[in-house]
């Protein structure tokens, strides 16, 4: 599989997962936690509930679940419909099936509060009872293009949370566009509105689908994507610089690559965190991945005298996905636990400062074969997402990975998706992933420790691969020259 296919999709991928069960303590108290533990009765979820940040109601009755998206102006049915999948667990627990996306669990935890947790989302969301929807949840949204603009609009200001980190006045944007839109505004010109209103983001999580020839993704400024032809030219650059006589093997329709080195180096390519099958669904990729990682972390490689010595993850062309596939790869790749990263959401609609309370995700040692020695990862702007939530993963681990190329694209929160009344959706980011001592790389992306070309055309023209070629040698104790980007 060429690198472009995963490429295509660059501000729509998002990534999550399940939370891990000291994510789950940890938003919870001693009391809520006690209650948790006592069997509940089968209607204990039923009702409405408030999600704290995500701007979000979710309402449950019988067997159903439906999401209602909110601001301060609207209340729009969601795009998430789910079926209870048997009865309540002991604890009140219930599981949704989900069309076409990863099922969901809901959990009582205490007097007037639940969790949420996504199968592929990482965390969990905290859910707040309330007495009933709000009355414009039941109205006919309109469609008058004034009202398509003022909940885009608002939308953004409830839940952005970069506005002041990206120098934008998010007040004096409504004060400059909003005079253009009346109710005789055609659907290309309120387009040329909205895209003109967030495309000085530059932020690849936001993007709006408007119909045919109505499309746009927003994008860090100088990245360039992939074509057909650029993308066989880094293809036959990775592959001259593996060596001669260097097998790849491949796994989840060629999304995951590996190949032994000499030296005893491994390289283990991923290009992505997502569709590892034909289906498509979350189980499988699971799955595809486990028996990717069972083929690259065997005892041979990772025990004993023909142990690998130094191992180099290529996430330079990471389109994003799934947020728990990467902390899978990072449990195979230590002999500890330690702090991936915490994950908090704003939720605040006019305090952009405000956010949940982090909650902390960890990587816990797999339970069989795992690497534990030198890792170098190499990464560039097309590193998105998942990529770059992955690369966040490893920073804790010990010994630390040196990372080799350039900056990630970015962005790190899951997109979240909206629709507008006349159809059309959008999606941007609200949460943040924070590193140990509490910062983010939401904008510049994370820095490599070694900075390379990656991909440049003069690189390709010559067949040259500089990221890897210094990953090589570092982990084979030589020190190349350095290379000028």
């Amino acid at each position: 599989m060429t690198v472009l296919t995963v490429l295509t999709t660059l501000a729509t991928t998002a990534a999550c997962t399940a939370p891990s069960t000291a994510a789950r303590e940890a938003d919870a108290g001693p009391r809520d936690r006690a209650a948790a533990a006592r069997p509940a009765a089968a209607d204990a979820l039923e009702g409405v509930w408030r999600m704290d940040g995500y701007g979000t109601l979710v309402a449950i009755k019988g067997r159903s679940l439906r999401t209602y998206e909110t601001t301060a102006v609207s209340c729009l049915r969601g795009g998430v419909t789910g079926t209870r999948a048997g009865a309540p667990d002991a604890h009140g627990r219930s599981r949704f099936t989900v069309p076409d996306a990863a099922p969901l669990t809901v959990s009582p935890s205490g007097t007037g509060r639940a969790g949420l947790a996504i199968a592929d989302n990482v965390g969990r969301r905290t859910l707040h009872r309330i007495g009933a929807l709000p009355a414009r949840c039941a109205e006919r949204p309109s469609r008058d293009p004034r009202a398509v603009f003022d909940i885009f609009w608002r939308t953004y200001a409830e839940n952005y949370p970069f506005f002041r980190a990206k120098k934008i006045d998010w007040t004096a944007v409504r004060e400059r566009y909003r005079p253009h839109v009346t109710a005789k505004t055609t659907d290309d010109e309120l387009f040329a509105v909205l895209r003109a209103m967030i495309e000085p983001l530059h932020d690849a999580h936001t993007h709006i689908a408007a119909g045919r020839g109505r499309q746009y993704a927003g994008k860090r400024p100088g990245t360039v994507l992939p074509t057909p032809e650029s993308a066989a030219r880094i293809d036959r650059a990775i592959a001259a610089n593996l060596g001669p006589g260097v097998t790849q093997r491949h796994w989840a329709q060629g999304k995951l690559s590996y190949a032994d080195l000499p030296g005893r180096i491994g390289y283990f390519r991923i290009t992505q965190f997502a569709d590892y099958t034909e289906k498509g669904d979350y189980a499988g990729d699971v799955a595809a991945l486990d028996r990717a990682l069972d083929s690259v972390f065997t005892r041979a490689r990772t025990q004993g005298p023909a142990a690998l010595r130094g191992l180099i993850i290529d996430l330079r062309l990471n389109g994003g996905g799934a947020d728990p596939l990467g902390l899978r790869i990072a449990s195979r790749l230590t002999g500890r636990p330690y702090l991936a990263y915490a994950k908090r959401a704003r939720n605040h609609p006019s305090a952009p400062e405000k956010f949940t309370r982090p909650q902390p995700i960890r990587i816990h040692p797999y339970r069989g074969p795992a690497y534990t020695g030198p890792v170098t990862v190499l990464t560039g702007p097309l590193t998105i997402s998942a990529g770059e939530t992955f690369t966040q993963s490893l920073m804790g681990r010990a010994p630390a990975p040196t990372r080799i190329g350039q900056h990630t694209q970015g962005v790190f929160s899951d997109v979240l998706d909206r629709t507008l009344p006349n159809g059309w959706t959008f999606g941007l980011p609200n949460e943040e992933f924070l590193t140990a001592d509490g910062r983010t790389f939401d904008g510049p992306g994370i820095p490599p420790a070694i900075r390379t070309p990656v991909f440049s055309d003069k690189e390709l023209d010559a067949r040259r691969d500089s990221a890897l070629t210094r990953a090589r040698a570092l982990l084979n104790g030589r020190a190349p020259k350095a290379v000028r980007p």
